[in-house]
């Protein structure tokens, strides 16, 4: 059974940062591509940035030079550092997990206050 489970959400003010896990069991994490999403109000869930099992990286643009994406394959984790946070980065967040299949967590909470 596939399970992602995210951690680190919270509440924060603007300027602050936050980072969040995703730990993931039932795949081989290593293969994937590991990605992490948000969805916020009213809005469709969106890409904030992506780690492939080779190490390469995207960023959404709305993110770039603040967020960095990482991973652990001997944890099977990957992360979200989040810095400089503004309140437009409120929303849910969802990891995924990529391959043959799409996978995805429960999402976790951000709420950036201004």
């Amino acid at each position: 059974q596939v399970q992602l489970v995210e951690s680190g959400g919270g509440l924060v003010q603007a300027g602050g940062s936050l980072r969040l896990s995703c730990a993931a069991s039932g795949i081989i994490f290593s293969i994937h591509t590991m990605g992490w999403y948000r969805q916020a109000p009213g809005k469709q869930r969106e890409l904030v940035a992506f780690i492939t099992s080779g190490g390469s990286t995207n960023y959404a643009d709305s993110v770039k030079g603040r967020f960095t994406i990482s991973r652990d394959n001997a944890k099977n984790t990957v992360y979200l550092q989040m810095n400089s946070l503004k309140p437009e980065d409120t929303a849910v967040y969802f990891c995924n997990a990529q391959w043959t299949s799409y996978y995805w967590g429960q999402g976790t909470q951000v709420t950036v206050s201004s």
